[in-house]
């Protein structure tokens, strides 16, 4: 059991890992922020002898002030591809949330959210990142690479606070990281894919066209948001929970310069970190995967406690299955806004797109919703399937499943 202070919450989360009827059970106080989920459930569910690949600190990034939020070097993990994959390269943006203020980065600093100090030296590769065959039939043998996060601003800040002892330096992460990979042969790519998910999903649609601009016309370069469809949607009692989060963060770390000049043009920086307000103008091809109902937005957007004093979503946020017949209509209205923020993105062929209608967060890292027996799908297609269709020109791929609750595939979050 351990306690995590994430958005300024404290809880204490104990991971059950079992899965029954298509949930996955948690043992929970009060909410933690979802991705601290990633790892947990990944350890639990994935496979019986996951790949294990060791934490490489880019030494080269001190010199170019790239560092983590407490000043400690930046990372990423790395497993070498082989065969047909030598010359294709999978780069997965680590996800866990973002700090908005100085006393949020000043105790995220301490973790691994901050600090490579903190960081596992060890991590397990499933999913996407997985390299069996069976478990990641597409992109097994790439080389791939997972970049730890830990500037908490998506890696798109620039800026310090001396007082508070804190960097923001995600974007010279960004680009120190993808230096120093360069380096390491990702220049003579033939295929590139990038990756990521939740505030790591964020950071793709940020960060897609510029990853685009490091390879020469004929590499093949695609980018795949999981769960980082973020809304700027008001939140029950009518307030604006996820605009001021993010507002926090733009103004704190520095992150205006380092937006999408296409959306700064005619749009303040805050309506910027809003992907609805980017995915339509991208040049790069872009798959989203996005749960309609995605349960870190409905617990800490939609449904946070700030927002509901008298408690009437505690159970809802909890548990779908508690919800009333009136929560239910307002989670469709959010589906519905979903919808919408994707409908000039699907006019372009070149853009995918797998949204189902589950209560989930992050499904292309875990193996049981990436791709294994009984993962979700959506007309018979898992997501594996579904963006290895897309990236190899296989089929165009725009799925968009019927409302909650017609989806026996789902494999749903539930705490008690």
């Amino acid at each position: 059991m351990r306690k995590i202070f994430l958005l300024g919450f404290v809880v204490t989360v104990l991971i059950l890992g079992t899965e029954a009827n298509g949930y996955l059970e948690f043992n929970v106080t009060e909410l933690d922020h979802i991705e601290e989920l990633e790892y947990g459930v990944s350890k639990s569910i994935s496979s019986f002898n996951p790949l294990m690949v060791g934490l490489t600190l880019i030494t080269g990034a001190g010199a170019k002030g790239a560092v983590c939020l407490d000043g400690t070097l930046p990372g990423y993990h790395l497993h070498r591809g082989h065969g047909s994959g030598a010359n294709s390269w999978l780069i997965q943006l680590e996800g866990g949330g973002w700090c908005d203020n100085i006393r949020n980065c000043v105790y995220r600093k301490k973790s691994r959210r901050g600090s490579s100090n903190y960081m596992e030296k060890q991590i397990q590769f499933t999913g996407i990142l997985s390299d069996k065959a069976q478990e990641n039939p597409d992109f097994f043998n790439w080389n791939r690479v997972k970049l730890r996060y830990c500037d908490g601003g998506s890696f798109s800040g620039d800026s310090q606070d001396k007082a508070a002892g804190l960097q923001f330096r995600g974007e010279r992460i960004w680009r120190a990281a993808m230096d120093d990979l360069k380096a390491k042969g990702m220049q003579n790519a033939k295929q590139a894919l990038l990756s990521g998910c939740s505030a790591g999903g964020l950071a793709v649609i940020l960060r897609c066209d510029e990853f685009s601009n490091l390879f020469s016309r004929t590499t093949k370069v695609k980018c795949l948001s999981d769960a980082g469809l973020f809304l700027d949607t008001p939140d029950v009692s009518g307030g604006h929970t996820i605009r001021n989060l993010y507002n926090g963060v733009v103004q704190l770390q520095g992150v205006r310069n380092n937006l999408p000049h296409m959306c700064t043009d005619h749009l303040n920086p805050t309506s910027c970190f809003f992907p609805q307000n980017l995915i339509s103008e991208m040049k790069t091809p872009l798959f989203i995967v996005n749960a309609a109902y995605d349960i870190w937005q409905v617990q800490s957007s939609l449904a946070p406690p700030s927002a509901d004093p008298s408690g009437y979503w505690h159970e809802c946020r909890l548990n779908h299955g508690r919800c009333t017949p009136a929560q239910i209509l307002f989670l469709q209205g959010f589906r519905d806004q979903m919808l919408r923020a994707v409908s000039g993105f699907l006019n372009a062929r070149k853009n995918g797109l797998f949204i189902n209608s589950c209560f989930a967060h992050c499904q292309t890292e875990r193996q049981d919703t990436w791709f294994a027996d009984d993962s979700p799908v959506i007309n018979k297609k898992a997501v594996a399937t579904a963006v290895g269709d897309w990236y190899f020109d296989r089929a165009e791929v725009k799925l968009i499943d019927c409302p909650y609750p017609c989806d026996r595939s789902c494999h749903n979050l539930v705490f008690r």
